[in-house]
C-alpha cells in the first residue's frame, strides 16, 4: 500500500448559473409543451402566448399582458405607448443595463440620468425634482436584482408632474413592494424572459403588463407593425410578438416560479446568514415592506476586481452587473458626463459583485463560496 500523502481532489465548479439543473428536473414537461406547438402547427399570437399573458398579468395582480419579442421591445413599445416622441426626455437610473437608456434612444428621446440609492441600486426618489424638466414626459423605475423600488415617493411625485411611470421589470417578476407585486406599480410594467431571468425562455421574449386597457390596445397595435385590423395599419408599428413555442415554454415554468422564488430566498438568507460573521462585505439588504426575489445575490467589497480573480481560480462563478454606468457610456458621450456626476452610481459599479445563485445551489455550495471570499478577505487584513 502506497504511503504517499493523496492530492486533494479538486473540487467542482460552482457556476453563478446553472440551467442544466433546472432542465434536468423539469425537461420532460417542457418537450411535451414543444410538442404540443409542433402539433398544433400555429406558432405566432396563437393559443399559448394568450394563455401566458392572462397568467403572467394574474401573477402581477393587472387586467392585460401583451406578449412581445423581447424585454427590450416591452420598453420602447411601453415608452410609445405613454405618449414618449422624439426630443422628449425619460428619467431613469444610470446604474442599469444598457437597453434601459437605448430603449429611450430608440424613440428619439433623451435619457436624463438620477443616481441611486447606494443600499438599494435602485433610482433614489429624491434625485427626481433635481433632474426634471419641462421637456420630462416619463419615468423608467427600475427594479434592479430583484428588489422593487422605493415606489410610494416616486409614484407621489409623478402624480404631481402628470408623468406616466414604466417599471423596468425584467429582473423583478414576482417580487413585491407593500403588498403589491412589482408590474402593478406604475402606469405599464416590462417583463423579460431571457434565458438567464427567474422566468426565463429558451430564446429572446418579453412582455408588458398594465391595468389601462388603452395602454395594451395600443401596444397590442404597434407590436403587430401598427395594425389596427388585419393588413390596416394606423400608423408605424414594429413586427414584436411573442412566439406561441417560448410561451408555451414560459407556461411550463411559471408553474414552478414560486417554488423557484422560495429556493432563492433561502439560498439568500444562507449567504446572508454566513456573511454576518465575515467583516468587508456588504450583503444584499431587503426593506421593510419588500420581499426580494434574487435575480442576483450581489455584494459590495473595495477590493471586488481582487475578489473575482480569487473566485475564479477556485472555479467559482461571479459577474459583475454592470461595470459601467449608463452615463459613462460611449454611447452617451454626446450628453457631457463626466465621473463624479452620479457617485453612488460610479462606486456601485465599481464595487459590486454577483455571486452563484439559481435554485437548485445547494448549501454546501453556498458555503464554499463565503468561505473562498472569507479566504481572500482573511489574506487582504494580513497584508494590510
Amino acid at each position: 500500500m502506497s504511503t504517499h500523502p493523496q492530492p486533494n481532489p479538486i473540487p467542482e465548479p460552482v457556476p453563478q448559473l446553472d440551467l442544466s439543473a433546472q432542465y434536468a428536473e423539469i425537461g420532460a414537461e417542457i418537450r411535451t409543451a414543444v410538442e404540443r406547438v409542433m402539433a398544433s402547427q400555429q406558432f405566432v399570437l396563437g393559443r399559448e402566448g394568450a394563455a401566458l399573458e392572462e397568467e403572467i398579468a394574474q401573477l402581477c395582480g393587472v387586467a392585460h399582458g401583451v406578449g412581445v419579442a423581447s424585454g427590450t421591445d416591452a420598453l420602447i413599445l411601453a415608452l410609445r405607448a405613454c405618449g414618449v416622441q422624439p426630443g422628449d426626455e425619460v428619467l431613469l437610473p444610470p446604474f442599469t443595463f444598457v437597453a434601459t437608456g437605448s430603449a429611450v434612444s430608440a424613440l428619439g428621446a433623451k435619457p436624463v440620468f438620477a443616481d441611486i440609492r447606494p443600499e438599494t441600486y435602485n433610482i433614489d426618489p429624491a434625485q427626481l425634482e433635481r433632474r426634471v424638466t419641462p421637456r420630462t414626459r416619463a419615468i423608467i423605475v427600475v427594479h434592479l436584482y430583484g428588489l422593487a423600488a422605493d415606489m410610494d415617493p416616486i409614484l407621489a411625485f409623478a402624480k404631481s408632474r402628470n408623468l406616466p411611470v414604466i417599471e423596468d421589470n425584467a429582473q423583478a417578476i414576482g417580487a413585491s413592494y407593500k403588498g403589491r407585486r412589482t408590474g402593478s406599480l406604475g402606469d405599464a410594467a416590462c417583463i423579460s424572459f431571457y434565458p438567464t431571468k427567474n422566468l426565463g425562455a429558451y430564446g429572446d421574449a418579453g412582455m408588458v403588463v398594465s391595468n389601462s386597457a388603452e395602454i395594451a390596445a395600443r401596444i397590442r397595435t404597434l407590436r403587430n407593425h401598427g395594425q389596427a385590423a388585419k393588413y390596416l395599419s394606423s400608423e408605424p408599428g414594429w413586427n414584436s410578438r411573442l412566439d406561441e413555442m417560448q410561451a408555451a415554454i414560459l407556461r411550463v415554468k411559471l408553474r414552478h416560479l414560486s417554488r423557484w422564488q422560495r429556493a432563492r430566498r433561502s439560498n439568500a438568507a444562507e449567504y446572508t446568514r454566513l456573511f454576518s460573521q465575515v467583516p468587508g462585505v456588504m450583503p444584499p439588504i431587503e426593506p421593510e415592506g419588500c420581499e426580494h426575489v434574487f435575480y442576483q445575490y450581489t455584494i459590495r467589497i473595495e477590493q471586488r476586481d481582487a475578489l473575482q480573480r480569487h473566485l475564479a481560480a477556485r472555479k467559482i462563478g461571479c459577474a459583475v452587473y454592470y461595470p459601467c454606468p449608463l452615463h459613462l457610456q460611449p454611447l452617451y458621450a454626446s450628453l457631457g458626463h463626466r465621473d463624479g456626476d452620479f457617485p453612488h452610481s460610479e462606486r456601485a459599479a465599481q464595487e459590486v459583485l454577483s455571486l452563484p445563485m439559481y435554485p437548485e445551489l445547494r448549501k454546501e455550495q453556498i458555503a464554499r463560496v463565503v468561505e473562498a471570499v472569507t479566504e481572500f478577505i482573511t489574506h487582504c487584513i494580513i497584508n494590510k
